[in-house]
């Protein structure tokens, strides 16, 4: 393992252990939850905006590292910053964050934080194709 690798992985370490923008909002103006059922990860983001900006952005869940780290790295970066950041966003910026490769498994984890943001930023209430639980 490199030397930057090395470092990557302790990045990972510490925001899953210390993650930055943990919590939920009393009253936020959007509110998104998910799960990667391949793992167990469930994920919810709550977001204040304010003239177009996220204002306050928390999540909560559990899951992986990877999942939990990707979410505390980019909620905490997103903050401040316009809604259409967020909807230019891709996965390699998520990955390039993360810094360290991944295999299939992992990566799907690592992208529900991108998934989630930008599904309750969108305004999406469903993914296409998936039930509806109430039915």
């Amino acid at each position: 393992m490199g030397e930057w690798d090395e470092l990557y992985r302790e990045n990972i370490i510490d925001h899953y252990k210390n993650p930055r923008c943990r919590g939920t909002l009393d009253h936020p103006d959007i509110t998104y939850e998910d799960a990667n059922p391949l793992c167990g990860d469930q994920l919810r983001i709550d977001i204040e905006v304010k003239d177009g900006k996220i204002e306050k952005i928390r999540h909560s869940g559990h899951g992986c590292s990877i999942s939990q780290a990707a979410a505390s790295m980019l909620c905490e970066r997103m903050e401040g910053h316009p809604l259409e950041e967020v909807k230019a966003l891709t996965k390699e910026d998520v990955l390039e964050l993360l810094g360290i490769e991944l295999g299939p498994v992992r990566l799907k984890c690592a992208l529900l934080i991108l998934k989630t943001l930008k599904a309750g930023v969108y305004g999406i209430t469903q993914w296409p194709g998936e039930e509806e639980e109430t039915k």
